[in-house]
């Protein structure tokens, strides 16, 4: 994959960061997430800022927990669909960038082409944020360590299989096992396996333990979280039916869930097809901490951009 861009102000790829920076965004995001709750109108951080999102790729949860979250901290945001921002198309990349930069203190982006995103950070003068493009999804993945930190206690040490696509959503969660020592197992049918060379480099920094397995039951014994996410993403649809013949057997169900262990919880980035990759039971179970994972998108994000625009 590409490089990162220049300047640790983006984020690009969790893996950008060192384990102690990733830390300290996580901190901040759980300091900042104590502020909001207790309503304390006083913290204000992005007071007199803006922020630019871009949006190719539509999305409920990216958009109001960004902008809720940018909002909430004092700050403004503005919403720039695929209709007014015709990335690379109506105007060059490039150009969008230095002009965004401009106007805004910080871009968030929520792409398809993962060269977009880099392209964008490298001619813009503020942050960019990725929120999302084909290869990675790096502020879900930092929510997801956050809700696991809440639950579990602890960042580290802990078996995380993944049953489905090796999607964007693997990749991030491969970035970061290059941080933060994991048990990483990707369970997904022949010929859906992650990117080969994020693998490899895995493997090489010798951080984490990984393992692609092709048995999902096998592969989810003893977990401490059962990850999964829709088998047919945005762009995908036409392929829904033949994926969903390739996933038989890779539905996160009760007896999935039995396998693992009583100590074994439930997460999904949303949105769910439920009785398609998940259970409707599995979904709705004590085990579930679904839905406090999706609360955690905006507090993450925040200390992620905390951090990005030196507030903290």
């Amino acid at each position: 994959m590409p490089d990162p861009s220049k300047g640790k102000h983006h984020f690009l790829h969790i893996d950008d960061f060192t384990t102690d920076e990733l830390r300290a965004m996580l901190d901040t995001a759980l300091m900042s997430k104590e502020k909001l709750r207790e309503r304390d109108e006083t913290f204000k951080p992005f007071a007199g800022k803006t922020m630019a999102m871009i949006f190719t790729k539509p999305s409920m949860r990216t958009r109001v927990s960004f902008e809720t979250g940018f909002y909430r901290l004092g700050g403004h945001a503005i919403y720039l669909d695929p209709n007014s921002i015709q990335l690379g198309s109506r105007e060059p990349t490039e150009d969008i960038a230095r002009v965004l930069s401009r106007y805004n203190d910080i871009i968030m982006a929520r792409l398809f082409d993962h060269q977009d995103v880099i392209d964008l950070a490298e001619y813009s003068s503020v942050p960019v944020i990725n929120g999302l493009t084909d290869y990675n999804h790096p502020c879900q993945i930092m929510a997801d360590i956050l809700t696991i930190k809440e639950h579990f206690g602890r960042y580290e040490d802990l078996k995380i299989v993944y049953v489905g696509d090796g999607n964007n959503i693997v990749h991030s969660w491969l970035r970061l096992a290059n941080r933060f020592k994991l048990d990483f197992v990707c369970a997904c049918p022949e010929g859906y396996e992650p990117d080969a060379a994020t693998c490899d480099l895995v493997r090489a920094n010798g951080v984490s333990n990984l393992t692609i397995s092709h048995d999902p039951m096998e592969a989810v014994k003893g977990a401490d979280v059962i990850y999964t996410d829709v088998w047919a993403s945005m762009g995908q649809k036409e392929e829904a039916a033949a994926r969903k013949k390739a996933f038989q057997g890779f539905t996160v169900d009760a007896k999935m869930m039995a396998a693992a262990g009583p100590q074994c919880k439930f997460m999904h980035c949303l949105p769910a097809e439920r009785g398609i990759e998940c259970t409707g039971e599995v979904v709705e179970s004590a085990a579930s901490i679904i839905f406090d994972e999706a609360e955690n998108r905006m507090h993450a994000q925040n200390g992620v951009m905390l951090h990005a625009l030196g507030c903290i």
